[in-house]
């Protein structure tokens, strides 16, 4: 099946361009000039990834992006102006998977969809990881927490299985972005909102971590439980 990429963003030069760009690559693309039009869309079509400028009339990027995430887990790729690091970083604490700064190379844009949906998508062999409680199904990319669902994003349930897969070493945050994101560069950031957002979702108290720990000096690293 052709992937469908829902593009919201209110330039019509950006929306064309960025059409273009991504149906070359072989996507179906919708487009939605503003955040109420995006809503509607995803209401009667779920895509497969949404491309979502932050700066929108009326709903905001921020809030179709929350409501996103209330509905399930659809990948979103932000865009944002060069600058706007309060609002990067409020986009990735909310759940944005990736986000691209503008000016942007549309070709840059096209990798990063197929990125973020190769994550998605990507076929793992069946196996059941288990911390405790906690317990992350692979191959049906979900997670439970004392029987309970967690709501995590593709890129959250990728580095929490990276974590879990690699539990009592320590990693930088640039080495996270690349065997995680498969970035080679990048802002750093990114990995501290998802490390933070993963504390809020996986601690008993996230300001005293148990599992997901700060290595000063280093990084981050994963302290099971116990593995079953």
């Amino acid at each position: 099946m052709v992937e469908r990429v829902l593009v919201v963003d209110d330039d019509t030069t950006v929306r064309d361009v960025v059409r273009r760009y991504l149906e070359h690559a072989g996507y179906e693309v919708e487009l939605a000039g503003d955040g109420e039009q995006a809503l509607r869309s995803m209401a009667a079509h779920e895509p497969d990834i949404v491309v979502l400028d932050l700066m929108l009339p009326g709903i905001d990027g921020l809030e179709v992006c929350r409501r996103i995430r209330e509905r399930g887990s659809t990948p979103v790729v932000m865009l944002t102006a060069l600058g706007e690091e309060e609002d990067r970083i409020a986009g990735l604490q909310i759940g944005a998977d990736d986000y691209v700064t503008k000016p942007f190379s549309p070709r840059e844009l096209a990798l990063r969809v197929s990125s973020v949906l190769r994550r998605a998508n990507r076929a793992y062999e069946p196996r059941t990881v288990r911390d405790g409680g906690l317990v992350l199904d692979v191959a049906a990319h979900t997670a439970t927490l004392d029987g309970m669902p967690l709501q995590l994003t593709t890129r959250e349930f990728d580095l929490l299985a990276f974590f879990i897969g690699n539990a009592g070493k320590a990693f930088g945050r640039a080495e996270l972005l690349e065997r995680v994101w498969g970035w080679q560069f990048g802002d750093q950031s990114t990995v501290t909102v998802h490390v933070r957002r993963l504390r809020e979702k996986i601690e008993e108290d996230p300001a005293k971590p148990r599992r997901l720990s700060t290595v000063w000096g280093v990084g981050y690293r994963y302290d099971p439980c116990s593995i079953d």
